[in-house]
């Protein structure tokens, strides 16, 4: 039965696009084209509402757990990170750095911008994991060691790119068509290379992430003793969990109990000898017996069934995948650094995750889909939807014309 346990936390906000979509003049300079295509006061608000009920009073209560003995792992997009800058600099960025700089914290490294670029330059994507190790040392002060990708993808060809990076560790949603008939709760390479790989345990992660307020689940209301007893049960070396940090406060409210849970997890783990581990401390202590895990050709994500269907399994986010290869590609040729910069933006799978719905009678993940997309948005029609987003990216490709001009 397992001894240990490692919480990882996930902090994002994505840099939403502009719809309807506007028009891009000719010969615009870089900056004023992004004010075409990204809506900053939407982003804003957004900011604000999450800020209100979850940034705020989620990182104080993990401020005074990691005070109390508690280890936690936490990530940052620089997408989160700019939006803080600009819309929390006083109240939320201080709290952050706070927290990271706490002994019993890991800083992880994440894809800066939360995008799927490695999935058509893998060149690009390990460049950009070291500029984000980079980026994260000099803002907060320490530098990852441990990485996750854009909604935990990994895949053969990404496991050697973080190995490229220089990471020693990365992360991986435990479904069963990847694992098969391995465990969740040992730690993983992939044959024989360096490169260490922790499972998150999807059922028991998913227990709070997404059942825990769900008042038709059977196991409704969760308690922290319940909880720790399924963990206690639960055979292997180690269970690692993975949660949005928006699951306390935003995703589950206050009044759902979620902070009292979180309050009475580490009392309940603490009762029953189980132990709180950093990743890195998993690593050193199990990479000696680190068990070989054949990965997948087709990357597995954390998100609807695991695979990339969660975000390329309607012909609208087949469509936008296209257009963002498009847009990353005709940047390239510009030379411009600017512009390269507004694909990379472009790419973030919030574009892809956002119109899930698409096309869909109804479900659990397309009511996940539509949960995070704006309700403004939806005073143009699913359809005007799907056309003005697609014209957010040709705007973008004609617009990048002008550049191309000898």
């Amino acid at each position: 039965m397992v001894q240990e346990v490692a919480i990882y936390l996930v902090v994002h906000q994505p840099r939403r696009i502009k719809l309807p979509a506007q028009p891009i003049p000719q010969g615009v300079s870089a900056e004023d084209m992004e004010k075409c295509l990204f809506d900053e006061r939407l982003n804003q608000r957004y900011f604000d509402k999450v800020t209100r009920y979850c940034y705020i009073p989620a990182t104080d209560k993990f401020l005074e757990l990691v005070e109390k003995g508690m280890k936690i792992s936490i990530s940052f997009s620089v997408s989160f990170l700019q939006q803080a800058m600009k819309w929390g600099e006083r109240d939320v960025l201080p709290r952050f750095r706070k927290l990271v700089a706490h002994p019993n914290v890991e800083l992880i490294g994440m894809e800066p911008y939360h995008s799927f670029i490695f999935l058509w330059d893998i060149d690009m994507f390990v460049k950009r994991m070291e500029w984000a190790r980079n980026y994260l040392a000099q803002l907060l002060g320490k530098e990852p060691t441990v990485s996750d990708t854009t909604e935990m993808y990994l895949s053969n060809d990404v496991y050697f790119a973080l190995q490229k990076a220089g990471f020693e560790a990365t992360f991986m949603d435990g479904r069963p068509w990847v694992l098969g008939w391995r465990e969740a709760t040992h730690l993983y390479n992939y044959s024989q290379s360096r490169l260490k790989i922790l499972i998150r345990h999807h059922s028991l992660s998913d227990d709070v992430g997404y059942r825990f307020s769900n008042r038709q689940w059977c196991h409704y209301p969760l308690t922290a003793d319940t909880y720790v007893t399924w963990i206690q049960q639960t055979r292997g070396d180690f269970v690692f969990l993975g949660w949005d940090y928006e699951t306390f406060g935003e995703h589950h409210s206050v009044y759902s109990g979620i902070f009292d849970f979180l309050e009475w997890l580490p009392v309940e783990l603490k009762k029953r000898e189980v132990s709180l581990a950093t990743p890195s401390q998993l690593v050193q202590k199990y990479a000696p017996t680190a068990y070989d895990l054949p990965l997948p050709e087709f990357g597995s994500t954390w998100a609807g069934s695991g695979g990339m269907e969660f975000f390329l399994g309607n012909s609208a986010q087949q469509a936008i995948l296209r257009l963002m290869m498009s847009v990353y590609n005709k940047a390239k040729l510009t030379g411009n650094e600017k512009l390269v910069d507004i694909a990379l933006w472009l790419a973030q799978s919030d574009n892809l995750h956002l119109i899930q719905w698409y096309g869909r009678g109804g479900g659990s993940e397309a009511e996940v889909s539509q949960y995070f997309t704006p309700q403004e948005w939806f005073q143009l029609s699913p359809d005007g939807i799907i056309w003005h987003q697609q014209q957010v990216y040709k705007n973008a490709i004609r617009a990048m014309d002008y550049y191309m001009r000898p």
